[in-house]
């Protein structure tokens, strides 16, 4: 049996949903808050906006780490028919963003970046999900809003809580990218950078 130790891995994130996620795959791993300006540049795409900022997130934690440590960093764009569902800030905002998704099609993009501080190097990806809404009543969307704390959350809709019944059909290629955290793309990078699972 092998004595080899893998090296220590960094969530650069506060999320809890990616957190609990990691934590399915790597249960000792360390919890970091990346202080990064999340701002879209001018003319950004969504998806460029996703990879770009999991960067970010990876590069803030690497930076201040001695020794070698394996740094993950993610974030999630969302978008609609042309327009950012990013997170609401309050429940107009929310309610507004529902009604504009319902009977839609929306696109989650989840930004995943590995950076191993030993030698500088990173890998990222972007995750696309493909999101149908149902058609929604206004009554409906309130009493979503008002039952789910969605404030923080990108489009306005938790798949991983209530969120779930306001949908029609999810379509991508590794269901955990939606709630954040990309888990079947995160193993493949994890292992590509030495790191045993399981």
């Amino acid at each position: 049996m092998s004595s080899e130790v893998n090296p220590t891995i960094v969530l650069a994130s506060t999320s809890i949903y990616r957190q609990e996620l990691l934590k399915r795959i790597c249960p000792d791993a360390q919890i970091e808050s990346p202080r990064v300006d999340e701002t879209p540049l001018d003319h950004e795409s969504t998806i460029a906006c996703a990879e770009r900022l999991s960067i970010a997130k990876a590069r803030f934690v690497a930076e201040q780490k001695t020794g070698r440590h394996i740094i993950i960093g993610s974030d999630q764009v969302a978008e609609c028919e042309g327009r950012w569902l990013s997170k609401p800030g309050t429940p107009d905002n929310a309610v507004n963003q529902l009604e504009h998704a319902s009977g839609k099609i929306a696109f989650f993009h989840t930004g995943l970046c590995v950076w191993d501080t030993n030698t500088n190097r990173y890998h990222s990806e972007v995750i696309s999900t493909e999101v149908r809404f149902r058609v929604l009543e206004i009554s409906e969307i309130e009493r979503y809003v008002a039952a789910e704390d969605v404030l923080g959350c990108a489009g306005s809709a938790k798949s991983e809580g209530l969120g779930i019944t306001l949908l029609d059909s999810i379509l991508g290629p590794d269901p955990t990218a939606l709630v954040g955290l990309p888990l079947i793309a995160l193993s493949r990078m994890l292992r590509s950078y030495g790191v045993r699972l399981p």
